[in-house]
């Protein structure tokens, strides 16, 4: 799987090299091998997962692994169609630049609950600084969702990360919160 990737560099801005997940989604044999190593990390029946590329990992396993239930997406600014107070914003942290992301409580109110507790795993493509992952946990986890007239604490299991960049820590600043388990260390 880390032959199959491609570096870019000064992408999308000098000084930064972009790594593409692209090819693992064109070749059926690799796909097929990274959709199974993804399922033998995640422990959550519920996955939060950020556009675009988290969206392509994530909805696969719906079918491959039976435990996954839900998908919580996270998606940029007006992209996330929502009900007045249904909203969430997030500011983000990135390598190049503060962001914001968005979901819904009521997705997070939608997916499978265990107890007084809704356990969601985030996967996302690639772990740089963890800014991202590490503000969608954070503001997911300080919610209180209520479902059927039942207040639920959202927990996050792990985060998965297809490629990390082992250099810049950003695991470090994860493994505070939940395990990172990462499949191509880079």
């Amino acid at each position: 799987m880390k032959n199959a990737l491609k570096f870019y560099k000064d992408f999308p801005k000098e000084g930064i090299v972009f790594v593409d997940i692209i090819p693992l989604l064109q070749d059926k044999k690799i796909f097929a091998q990274l959709i199974e190593e993804i399922g033998n990390r995640l422990t959550a029946p519920n996955i939060a997962a950020p556009e675009a590329r988290g969206f392509l990992f994530s909805a696969p396993l719906m079918l491959a692994k039976e435990e996954v239930q839900s998908i919580i997406p996270i998606r940029k600014s007006g992209k996330l169609p929502y009900n007045e107070g249904d909203l969430c914003d997030v500011e983000i942290e990135k390598e190049y630049g503060s962001d914001h992301l968005f979901y819904r409580l009521s997705d997070i109110a939608a997916a499978k609950a265990d107890g007084d507790e809704i356990h969601i795993s985030i996967l996302d493509d690639l772990l740089a600084t963890g800014g991202t992952a590490e503000g969608i946990a954070q503001s997911m986890m300080e919610q209180r969702i209520i479902k059927d007239g039942k207040e639920y604490k959202v927990v996050i299991d792990e985060f998965i990360f297809l490629v990390e960049l082992d250099f810049l820590k950003g695991a470090e600043r994860l493994e505070k919160i939940a395990p990172v388990k990462s499949i191509i260390h880079l």
